[in-house]
């Protein structure tokens, strides 16, 4: 089987997982149901809790204990796609080729929507204790379960994702700096990749240092993600990015193509990819297929 045979196949196991832990859509709630369902399950590449289920298989993981946590970090990741699209926000009126939560169930749906997302997230992370079960080593791997919550719950929040989140709308409509740039991208972007592969490394009993290699390995892999966005912003159309293009122009952001060029941004993305694979590298254990996806991420 070949890599994109394989991401494929993946990528269905990663979303029939989500799948098992959303909401039924019943209740007098039902429509904020409804919405979360429509929010999280628009399609999408799957990659953060794929890197998190091979990043536990890289440090010789193989239970379902991983799954629980990989459901809660796409729905954190669907959340915050929900607020970003608002009008408050980014004005967004589709993302993945179709229209965006706000535009289908109207903008107070929308946040309560992204806010019932992130709670749901941690409901579910929190059902990997039930899963522990009866194992020697049972004090290692309740405070393994709690280690990683304790990481989701950081990347997530005001060191993480919404603190670059925070100076990523502070800084529209104004001329920002590389240092100021690299922190949104370092936090907005690399945080929820820097989760995905520190959980499944914890999750698998990584050692500390190896779970600070991959956490540099992850945010690498993000800023390089996140300048090829800026990239594909300017060179790519709707019908390829299933979203619409020039956002950032629109939304009078500055990017690391509108610092430092199309030509030193792709020089650039080549650079923190080849270290981010370096890094991976160093490691004592092998996993072909992450080595590949991380490439596939970047290129």
């Amino acid at each position: 089987m070949n890599f994109k045979e394989t991401l494929a196949e993946k990528t269905v196991h990663a979303e029939d997982v989500l799948t098992k832990y959303l909401p039924e859509e019943k209740g007098y709630q039902k429509k904020v149901i409804e919405s979360m369902n429509y929010s999280a399950l628009a399609g999408g590449k799957r990659l953060r809790p794929i890197l998190m289920e091979e990043s536990f298989r890289l440090f010789g993981g193989n239970s379902a204990i991983v799954e629980p946590f990989m459901a809660a970090l796409e729905m954190i990741h669907n959340y915050s796609l929900v607020h970003d699209d608002l009008p408050a926000m980014d004005n967004d009126e589709y993302r993945r080729g179709r229209k965006t939560t706000w535009n289908v169930y109207g903008e107070g749906m929308a946040v309560l929507a992204g806010d019932a997302l992130l709670n749901k997230a941690f409901e579910t992370a929190a059902e990997a204790f039930s899963m522990i079960g009866e194992a020697a080593d049972i004090a290692a791997r309740y405070a393994a379960v709690a280690k990683a919550l304790q990481i989701l719950a950081n990347k997530a929040g005001i060191y993480g994702m919404i603190g670059g989140q925070v100076v990523d709308v502070q800084s529209s409509g104004h001329a920002i700096d590389q240092d100021r740039l690299d922190f949104i991208y370092e936090l907005k972007t690399g945080a929820l990749l820097e989760a995905a592969m520190m959980v499944g490394a914890v999750l698998a009993g990584a050692s500390e240092k190896e779970v600070s290699v991959i956490e540099k390995v992850a945010s690498d892999v993000g800023i390089a993600f996140q300048i090829r966005d800026d990239i594909l912003d300017v060179t790519s159309t709707l019908e390829e990015l299933g979203k619409p293009i020039h956002s950032d122009d629109k939304n009078e952001k500055t990017t690391y193509v509108t610092l430092k060029g199309l030509k030193q941004a792709e020089k650039d993305v080549e650079e923190i990819s080849a270290r981010a694979i370096e890094g991976l590298a160093s490691l004592p254990y092998k996993n072909v297929f992450l080595t590949e996806l991380i490439k596939s991420l970047v290129y």
